[in-house]
């Protein structure tokens, strides 16, 4: 019976839930977020309230298996935490010191109830719960996160404080990216407040143990309390670390309907976490941290303005795009217990991987300060941990995928003229990574296969992701010849110059496969190309696979994270060279053969959209003339993956990488992270003004834009012709207005491919 009562209260919280985005919708940026978009399927974002690049991010908990910690109905409810990570994939992290309202006797340290409905909102997050018909309600501030919970007038009125409970848990010691319970402590401050703290290690990154402290408050008086360690509940007023589990149940008077529960959070200490609490939250209005939050929001996405007759539903994929990149990395200057400078300090970047392509970008188009600041962070993280990260959460560096991809963050930067960031330093933490080995430490950070890479120009296979770190190393070596030659440092520019080419010595000439010539393609030390790639370790045999341009992973006995291409295809990374597009249509066998490559590779479905090494790869008929073939492209992948529905995410999110390329896409304008120019395309919005600071817009405006009339046949630049399907970004920064003209058929315009140095 039960069954059949939530599958109906899930119809009904569905209606309900969508009811407020149509009440409150005035036009404003935060109407038309929903944090639902891409919740469900691959996206994995996070739905709960969060501030921009907020350290706190309260929302259920749905057992401990997810990223998020968040699954939807009929899915139980453990609780509420403060941590959480979005869009991610891999081994969770956080999910620490949960709370959970419930109605029942205070001799168990479980209540998990399920919900009725959910109403889900930028900064607001709502629930009842079936059992107990208990209302909880949340918002946040960056480092405080606020509750209220409505209790039915029979009810005992009871709260949980679990500060044991963590995602990712697993009955294995040290398993891999899975999280492990260090330690956990319990205080009762006061008849309203108690503090305490949970410790943790591993996760997604196997990184080393984090501490998440806590101050809470409630506005009505507990009544009753009981502490616990381990599943032993006694009336002790604190429980010390003796690496159990602890946690608090409380009890409030029967006449409290209402009661309204503060937890300042800290990296630091208690302390830190009550003083976050007081500063942050100094009063007992829900509304007002609410009001609050959704003004800080509108800052930010305010700073891109959409054409009014912009359909609903791109408003909403646009501006939950544009909140998606700003939950992440997260800003904890101050928070760091690792050491203490006036530099900012930002965590979980999860990974630079995924976002260097086109969250960072887009952070660095509207918030210039925000995106100096990052990089500062990741500078001094190398000065202080030796290395800049590629991935890092919970203060600690990993994993590192690809490349030492944090250089390409410091050459976009720098490209782009961000101010405030010391680049000689940035360019030392490059050639950190470019020159020393990490040690046997790999996988956190630095060039795992560095010195074959050095010796013979390319990673042979048997290093792990040997394709990967060949190709993405050139990029990362181009990002150092950029940031060097504009320090006037000539003969080191020169020389990642000639490095960035390495890319070419794993390129297989002779290869065939589905009408294309070339590809990259494993190779041994001694220079010998591998159809067949051993595997395992046998006396008698010589196990072995074919591995061709579509291999996508290793046979199930193999690693998968130990594959030659990482999350990619030969296809895909053939195609992913975008420092040298020219070189790479050459090495194709011209723009003729490298036109029917692209057609094939996104014919074929070849393209994975989820995956951001293909990322640019829809932009690459630039280079042969053909902005309208990208156009087209880039349409039809939006159109059949993306929409503004739970599922409306292709893939994880990323910290807002799927999110921010669809931004930038609906615009019209694609970055080439790391370089200082845009590719212009038909944009699927008749009319975009991006606030770029200092008091200027840039604007890209359409004329005659329609669904039939989708191809660019002219455009101008501040009243004048412009023939280039690209922009430099000192031209957008400056200011003005790009005008597109728009036909049914392709004109000729922008048919001379980018000479772009």
């Amino acid at each position: 019976m039960i069954k059949h009562k939530r599958v109906i209260n899930s119809l009904i919280a569905l209606t309900l839930s969508l009811l407020p985005l149509a009440a409150d919708a005035q036009g404003s940026p935060d109407t038309y977020v929903d944090p639902r978009i891409g919740s469900e399927g691959l996206g994995r974002v996070f739905i709960g309230p969060s501030a921009p690049y907020g350290m706190v991010k309260p929302s259920p908990d749905c057992t401990c298996a997810p990223n998020s910690g968040w699954l939807p109905m009929p899915e139980q409810v453990d609780g509420f935490a403060q941590v959480h990570v979005s869009g991610t994939g891999g081994g969770p992290k956080y999910g620490n010191i949960l709370v959970m309202p419930f109605g029942g006797g205070m001799d168990r340290i479980s209540h998990i109830d399920y919900r009725e409905y959910e109403n889900i909102k930028l900064g607001y997050y709502d629930t009842k719960f079936i059992n107990t018909r208990i209302r909880t309600e949340i918002t946040t501030s960056r480092r405080a996160s606020f509750y209220r919970f409505t209790y039915p007038a029979d009810s005992l009125k009871s709260l949980l404080v679990n500060c044991g409970f963590f995602l990712g848990e697993s009955p294995v010691p040290d398993a891999r990216e899975a999280q492990q319970f260090v330690g956990s402590e319990v205080r009762i401050e006061s008849g309203n407040s108690l503090s305490g703290y949970s410790r943790i290690r591993g996760g997604w990154n196997n990184g080393k143990a984090y501490t998440v402290y806590f101050y809470a408050e409630t506005d009505v008086p507990f009544e009753t309390y009981y502490t616990w360690k381990g599943d032993r509940i006694s009336d002790a007023e604190s429980q010390y670390d003796s690496a159990e589990k602890t946690g608090a149940l409380l009890r409030f008077p029967s006449s409290a309907q209402t009661v309204n529960l503060k937890i300042g959070i800290s990296f630091v200490s208690s302390l830190k976490a009550k003083e976050n609490l007081r500063s942050d939250i100094p009063h007992w209005s829900f509304e007002r941290v609410r009001e609050n939050l959704v003004a800080d929001w509108n800052d930010l996405l305010g700073r891109i303005k959409i054409s009014d007759d912009t359909s609903d539903e791109y408003k909403r994929m646009f501006y939950t795009g544009m909140y998606h990149t700003m939950i992440m990395p997260v800003d904890r200057t101050g928070e760091n217990p690792l050491w203490s400078d006036p530099e900012p300090y930002y965590d979980d970047f999860y990974a630079i991987w995924d976002t260097y392509r086109t969250s960072t970008p887009l952070i660095t188009l509207i918030d210039q300060q925000r995106e100096a600041d990052i990089v500062r962070s990741l500078i001094n993280i190398y000065r202080r941990d030796g290395y800049m990260p590629d991935a890092r959460s919970g203060n600690s560096n990993g994993r590192t995928q690809g490349g030492s991809n944090a250089e390409i963050v410091i050459a976009d930067a720098f490209v782009k003229g961000l101010e405030g960031i010391d680049y000689e330093m940035a360019l030392e933490a490059m050639l950190k990574d470019a020159t020393v080995p990490p040690g046997g430490n790999e996988e956190a950070e630095g060039r795992g296969g560095l010195i074959p890479y050095l010796q013979l120009g390319y990673i042979p296979y048997g290093i792990p992701r040997a394709g990967n770190r060949t190709v993405e190393y050139s990029y990362c070596d181009y990002a150092i010849y950029l940031v060097a030659k504009g320090l006037g440092k000539e003969k080191l520019a020169e020389k990642y110059l000639r490095q960035s080419a390495n890319w070419k010595n794993l390129w297989r000439t002779d290869y065939e496969h589905d009408g294309a010539h070339g590809f990259i393609l494993p190779r041994d030390a001694e220079g010998n190309w591998l159809d067949d790639i051993k595997f395992g370790k046998s006396d008698l045999r010589e196990p072995t696979f074919r591995y061709t341009p579509v291999t996508s992973e290793a046979p199930w006995y193999c690693p998968w994270w130990d594959t030659f291409f990482y999350e990619a295809t030969s296809w895909e990374y053939s195609l992913s060279i975008p420092h040298d597009v020219p070189g790479l249509i050459e090495m194709c066998g011209g723009a003729e053969a490298f036109d029917s490559r692209l057609d094939t590779f996104f014919g074929k479905e070849y393209y994975n959209v989820n995956n951001e090494p293909s990322f640019l790869t829809p932009c690459l008929y630039h280079w042969i003339g053909r902005p309208d073939k990208t156009s087209d492209c880039v349409r039809d992948i939006i159109n059949r993956h993306y929409n503004d529905g739970p599922v409306g995410l292709p893939g994880n999110d990323d910290s807002g990488a799927m999110s921010s390329w669809l931004v930038f896409h609906m615009i019209g304008l694609y970055p080439n992270a790391g370089q200082d120019y845009y590719l212009i395309h038909s944009p699927l919005i008749k009319e975009t003004t991006i606030n770029v600071g200092n008091g200027k817009t840039f604007t890209v405006k359409t004329e005659g834009f329609s669904a039939k009339n989708k191809y660019i046949v002219a455009a101008t630049l501040n009243g004048e012709d412009y023939p280039y399907s690209y922009i430099r970004h000192k031209d957008i920064a400056g200011g003005g207005q790009l005008v597109l003209k728009m036909g049914s058929r392709p004109a000729g315009w922008g048919t001379t491919a980018p000479d772009i140095d």
